[in-house]
């Protein structure tokens, strides 16, 4: 895809030193905690563990998915934050629990390598499991089940929208590996359905640029993004995170940049990729956000996945790994299924 004439000021140079951050980040033990000190929790860790695949360091990738296998509970899922190895959040999060499907698939197409697959396939089987237990017959997922099992209640739209992303590639997975999941698909196309169409039966959450784009960014839906644009894009600073707030993030810049490159909107992912260079720290990393009024970034932290959201919409755009496309090919396979349904 061509550059516009606004290209990032990002090459594969600059990436590599992001990815540099992520890895000094890393403990001994796999796990990738939000920053030296900070908690941990599986969705970011997995996030952070994409980064490095695409980044060139599977070792480490490795390293963080096996921390995910050890810590993994007996029912499948993992506690919603760890710190200092220790969980410290003991409610169950539907979508940081699928994620490491997403995870296991990305390292397996970054890489060419089916052995961690196979290695921890159970690990990702458990979790995708236990998650669809929360799926309510109009087909959204709960968002998360409390420490005495109670489920939550209601479901988010970003939540349910990654948890499709997640499922779409355990789905994928499972294929490489020989096996069959009709349930899952069956699940998946319940969930995709109630992610395009039936976005009352989610809590409010519009603020939220997320609700935008997630469903954009997990498969279910494919188009036009441009519908609320105004809303949420701040000319050369990038995306807010909520849509009556005057801060802009660097995450959900990026996770839209990815989302626009899925949907064949380059120019305007280039153009965000570079707006999104004004967080970058000296040492590689991103802050997380810019308050513009003030002037001032905030919090003052920079983030393992905010960085690892970088590394991933530059993979997307500058085609880094053989990864690069693999947002992108989710929305490939929905239209090829579409066109198959309306055919048959």
């Amino acid at each position: 895809m061509p550059r516009p004439e606004l290209a990032p000021v990002i090459d594969r140079a600059a990436v590599a030193g992001t990815v540099d951050a992520i890895a000094r980040v890393q403990l001994a033990g796999g796990c990738i905690p939000w920053f030296p000190g900070g908690q941990a929790d599986p969705w970011n860790h997995t996030e952070a563990a994409m980064a490095l695949s695409a980044g060139g360091r599977p070792d480490r990738a490795e390293a963080a998915y096996r921390w995910l296998a050890a810590t993994q509970r007996e029912d499948g899922t993992w506690a919603a934050s760890y710190r200092d190895g220790a969980p410290a959040e003991l409610h169950v999060d539907t979508n940081v629990c699928a994620y490491v499907a997403a995870g296991l698939w990305h390292h397996t197409v970054a890489t060419g390598d089916h052995g961690l697959l196979e290695e921890l396939w159970p690990v990702a089987e458990r979790a995708i499991d236990a998650v669809l237990g929360l799926q309510t017959p109009r087909g959204e997922i709960l968002w998360a089940r409390e420490v005495d099992g109670t489920p939550a209640p209601g479901a988010l739209l970003s939540s349910s929208a990654c948890i499709h992303l997640s499922l779409r590639c355990a789905i994928a997975a499972a294929a490489e590996l020989g096996l069959e999941r009709p349930d899952w698909e069956l699940a998946a196309d319940r969930l995709g359905h109630a992610v395009a169409h039936r976005e009352e039966h989610f809590l409010p959450k519009r603020r939220w640029s997320m609700d935008w784009y997630y469903p954009i960014l997990g498969g279910a839906v494919t188009g036009s993004a441009a519908e609320r644009w105004a809303e949420f894009i701040v000319d050369r600073l990038g995306c807010r995170c909520v849509s009556d707030r005057d801060w802009v993030t660097a995450a959900e810049t990026c996770e839209l940049v990815i989302a626009l490159d899925a949907i064949g909107r380059g120019e305007d992912a280039w153009r965000l990729l570079g707006w999104v260079q004004h967080h970058r720290a000296e040492d590689g990393a991103y802050w997380t956000g810019w308050v513009w009024p003030e002037s001032v970034r905030w919090p003052e932290e920079r983030p393992t996945w905010t960085s690892a959201a970088v590394v991933l919409a530059a993979d997307a755009l500058l085609e880094l790994s053989p990864a690069s496309g693999f947002f992108r090919t989710l929305h490939e396979e929905s239209d090829a299924e579409r066109l198959a349904a309306g055919s048959a």
